[in-house]
């Protein structure tokens, strides 16, 4: 995969703009096949940060192979005449479809699939010792064939490595995440809790930073602003809103220890859940 050259390209489109890259819709002429490409500009030393994180993402995604999680197949760096990098290109599968906080809403069969599939991914990416860090419903693409891609390595860990600072979503971050910096699979089985959470109830799960200051708050006080998911949607099943909480729990030691846990419960709910062919992911139409 490391092997793989971008070649000519014919731009398509824009699907995104990041805070320092732009992500295209491309057709490679090489293979006849549509891609997304990153690109991120280079302009001088303060810039080099932005170099950095493509190469992070790119050596993460080297680590990983699995149909939930999104595939980058090529970085290449376009340097100038005194070989100074101006510019990196992130060749990576494209999806016809939208994140999850785009999507059009779905019905909790259908939700419950696409949660299971992402413990999937989260499953494999753990057992490669890799932490996604940044785990959120834009962070999860639902494509129009029903597949589901958890995308964005940029915040991603991986273990052994340490973070220098702060980073992720404050409604989506763990309390350890928000008050130590630590990266863990606890901390990702938070982050899929609270999007969870938001995809079931429609609302944000409180966050563990205080809005003076930013400094964290205390778990009375965070439980006590924690609204129960079935009193938000009383058509959650019960197994479902106990996983949330559980995945949520403010405590560390008190959430599943593996994202495995958490996956055997959703493949019992999809399969509970899956009454008639219109309720698979299959059937999705949007």
């Amino acid at each position: 995969m490391s092997d793989f050259r971008i070649g000519r390209f014919q731009v398509l489109g824009t699907l995104g703009q990041g805070a320092h890259s732009t992500l295209l819709h491309i057709h490679r002429s090489a293979d006849g096949r549509n891609y997304a490409l990153k690109v991120v500009p280079i302009g001088g030393p303060e810039d080099l940060k932005f170099l950095e994180q493509a190469r992070h993402e790119f050596r993460v995604a080297q680590m990983l192979d699995h149909k939930n999680l999104i595939k980058i197949y090529a970085l290449e760096e376009n340097k100038d005449w005194l070989f100074r990098v101006r510019k990196a290109h992130l060749l990576i599968e494209y999806v016809n479809g939208k994140t999850l906080d785009t999507c059009p809403p779905l019905p909790l069969p259908i939700l419950v699939q696409v949660f299971k599939c992402v413990a999937d991914g989260l499953v494999h990416m753990h057992r490669r010792k890799v932490y996604h860090a940044d785990l959120k419903p834009n962070n999860i693409m639902l494509s129009r064939a029903g597949d589901v891609k958890i995308i964005d390595y940029g915040l991603a860990t991986i273990q052994g490595e340490g973070k220098g600072r702060l980073q992720g979503t404050p409604e989506y971050m763990a309390p350890e995440q928000a008050k130590h910096k630590m990266v863990n699979e606890r901390t990702d089985i938070y982050n899929f809790g609270a999007t969870m959470y938001r995809m079931v109830t429609c609302r944000l799960p409180p966050s563990t930073l205080q809005q003076e200051g930013g400094l964290p708050i205390d778990g009375k006080t965070w439980a006590r602003m924690l609204k129960p998911v079935q009193e938000l949607n009383t058509k959650a099943p019960r197994a479902l809103c106990d996983l949330i909480h559980c995945c949520l729990s403010f405590d560390a030691n008190q959430r599943p220890e593996r994202m495995s846990e958490v996956q055997s419960v959703l493949d019992h709910l999809a399969d509970e859940m899956v009454a008639s062919p219109e309720d698979s992911l299959e059937a999705l139409e949007w």
